[in-house]
């Protein structure tokens, strides 16, 4: 009973000790949200801001939990980038995705890349921005977030505009409406949100129209934009006017002066904003003189208009403002033919266009100077707007698929993620029987090999059987020729210095008796006789070691091998070696080889070199037997000939004979083939 009782007061206390630590870390949680809550809290310095979410941050470092690590890392990421922090904004962020991605947390992974995104616009590296807005896009796409979505397909057209994509503009531009026109749908107030993107699109939209010469499509979006920036939940009056002057300048394009006139004359009318925003207003005003001089040229108040606009941007030291308003100077003074006029506004909107890399301006007023200067100089304007004008284009084209192939790339790469994905998940099904699959397909091709070895050694053995007894054959023809040549010799000896030196001795044994006069004289001619004998018998001698020299049977079956084949294949040769060579001590393998590779090399001189002559050649030095073959043919790269079946046999037998072999060919120059093999 008392254990019993023990047992229950463990739990009881493990209970109490549990439900404390539960309640400790939601006290943390609810003190990491409001730290969190303060750092975004533009009423706090900026300092006091970061501090907030470096606490937040060791906080749920400490609590370990990964989504609440997640939430305090993209706060203190923020304000990295708020800083201008970038090195620790990125490296948070990293560090934070590698986590989300670890519990695949899809709304973090989303959010990081549209973070990422964002920082890669705003310095300008379009492709990266891109390629991080398309991951985002996708991710919020699956996880239905159509708000998000939208935001990032809106980012992605206003990449492409700026980059002169418009096709791909409009298209991302087409693919977010709906998201949002859905949320509308809805009717929940806070959705009054998706009006600020959507007046967004539509501007967008019109202003692509624009550029492609749809100015009726290009009317309606920005009357669309208009509606929808009324609709705001936090709606300002400049944003109407911004898309007000946008839809004004369709008009301008179009044609319509008088029309474009009518709204540039509204905008200024209203004051309050113009007196708050001098660059706008100097840019309405503007756009206002530049339809007046189309409506009517001579008009009273030009050129002080534009003058009055110019004043007003150089003051606040606008410089694309400036450039625009020496750009319709020049347009006017050329117009009134005040050529040097014309040529100072050109000249410094020229410079500005140039510093700044604004091309299309730049186009604009090398087509005003061109219009300004006469001969040369106007031929020299031309050419630089023509040359310019070629490069644009092909900046153009080069841009036109980019984007397109950013996201077949983005796609390929998460397709192979998950190939990879997929086949780590088969792979332990498949590894047992890979590996018996591989093992019987090893026995397979070794048994193959094998067999390949054995049939090639066969042919080999079968070959080689082949020389060797036409070296049998060829040495009983030697052998043959030996006894025909001991029978006429042992003839030579019998009938003629037998019989003569058996005369010899009758006659000297006749005159041994006798001391007279003619004895002496007859004998001293006897003695003449066996002089001449024994001259005789040197010759014969002499014969028989020319006749016979040792290993002259292989040397002559190797001679009618070349004669043989260069006969056949039209060749002249020298076949030269040493009489030093002791054919009869080396061995038959050697010697098979050495015939195999005359025969191999014979062959390749007339299949590939178009040679007319070869010389082949043994000597030995060094203890070494040394071959050459050397022909007058084409020549080739030997680096490039190392998978012919020729020169990998031959490079085979030298081999099995612990030889080396040399190659030595160029082009119109002939190869060279020196075969050394050990004695």
């Amino acid at each position: 009973m008392r254990l019993v009782l023990v047992f229950i007061l463990l739990l009881s206390y493990e209970s109490v000790i549990s439900f404390q630590t539960d309640a400790l870390d939601i006290e943390k949680i609810k003190t990491i949200s409001e730290l969190r809550k303060k750092s975004r809290d533009d009423s706090f310095s900026i300092e006091e801001r970061f501090s907030n979410a470096e606490r937040a941050r060791r906080m749920s470092l400490e609590l370990k939990i990964d989504s609440t690590i997640i939430k305090s890392n993209l706060r203190v990421a923020s304000l990295y980038r708020t800083m201008k922090n970038y090195n620790l904004y990125q490296k948070t962020h990293r560090e934070t995705l590698k986590l989300a991605s670890k519990i695949s947390d899809s709304s973090s992974i989303a959010l990081i890349n549209f973070s990422f995104g964002s920082y890669h616009q705003g310095i300008l590296q379009n492709d990266s921005a891109y390629h991080y807005y398309y991951n985002a896009e996708k991710i919020y796409k699956a996880i239905r977030d159509d708000y998000n979505a939208a935001r990032v397909l809106l980012n992605m057209a206003i990449i492409q505009k700026n980059e002169k994509d418009f096709i791909g503009s409009e298209s991302n531009s087409i693919k977010a409406i709906p998201f949002l026109e859905s949320l509308i749908e809805v009717g929940n107030p806070e959705n009054k949100n998706v009006y600020r993107p959507l007046s967004s699109l539509y501007n967008n939209l019109a202003i692509v129209s624009k550029e492609l010469g749809n100015f009726e499509k290009a009317i309606d979006y920005y009357d669309k934009a208009i509606e929808f920036e009324k609709k705001r939940k936090t709606s300002t009056k400049k944003g109407e006017l911004e898309y007000t002057n946008n839809l004004a300048m369709v008009y301008e394009e179009s044609g319509d002066f008088e029309i474009a006139l009518n709204y540039f004359s509204d905008l200024l009318d209203e004051e309050d904003i113009m007196k708050k925003d001098s660059s706008f207003y100097a840019r309405v005003l503007d756009n206002y003189a530049r339809n007046k001089f189309f409506v009517d040229k001579h008009d009273k108040d030009l050129p002080r208009l534009f003058h009055e606009s110019l004043l007003v941007r150089e003051a606040i030291q606008d410089k694309g403002g400036i450039m625009k308003s020496n750009i319709d100077l020049a347009d006017y003074y050329l117009a009134h033919d005040s050529l040097t006029l014309a040529k100072k506004h050109a000249e410094k909107a020229f410079e500005i266009a140039h510093k700044y890399n604004r091309n299309d301006d730049e186009l604009e007023v090398l087509l005003i100077l061109s219009k300004i200067e006469k001969g040369d100089e106007a031929l020299a304007y031309t050419q630089r707007y023509i040359h310019l004008s070629d490069s644009l284009q092909k900046q153009e084209r080069a841009i036109r698929n980019k984007f397109a192939r950013i996201e077949f790339e983005t796609d390929r790469i998460e397709e192979q993620n998950v190939k990879i994905s997929r086949e780590r998940e088969i792979f332990l099904i498949l590894a047992i029987a890979g590996l018996v699959a591989a093992f019987l397909i090893y026995i397979i091709i070794s048994q193959r090999a094998k067999n390949k070895e054995l049939k090639f050694n066969q042919e080999q053995q079968k070959a080689n059987e082949e020389i060797y007894n036409l070296m049998l054959s060829q040495q009983d023809k030697i052998e043959e020729g030996r006894t025909k040549e001991k029978q006429r010799i042992s003839e030579d000896l019998h009938d003629g210095i037998l019989g003569r030196l058996f005369g010899t001795r009758l006659s000297l044994d006749s005159l041994n008796m006798s001391s007279d006069e003619d004895a002496v004289k007859n004998r001293s001619q006897y003695i003449d006789e066996l002089k001449s004998i024994e001259q005789e018998i040197r010759r014969i001698s002499h014969d028989l070691n020319n006749d016979f020299v040792a290993g002259s049977g292989y040397l002559d079956i190797v001679k009618t091998l070349i004669e043989n084949q260069t006969q056949a294949y039209g060749l002249s040769y020298n076949f030269n070696h040493k009489d030093e060579i002791d054919w009869e001590s080396v061995s038959n393998k050697t010697k098979i080889h050495f015939y195999r590779m005359i025969q191999e090399s014979m062959q390749n001189i007339y299949k590939h070199a178009n040679a007319k002559h070869v010389d082949i050649s043994f000597e030995t030095k060094k203890k070494q037997i040394f071959l050459s073959i050397v022909d007058d043919g084409e020549g080739f790269a030997v680096n490039k000939a190392k998978k012919g079946i020729g020169l990998k046999n031959i490079r085979s037998r030298v081999e099995e004979l612990k030889g080396e072999l040399f190659i030595n060919s160029q082009k119109d120059a002939g190869t060279s083939i020196s075969i050394s093999v050990p004695l």
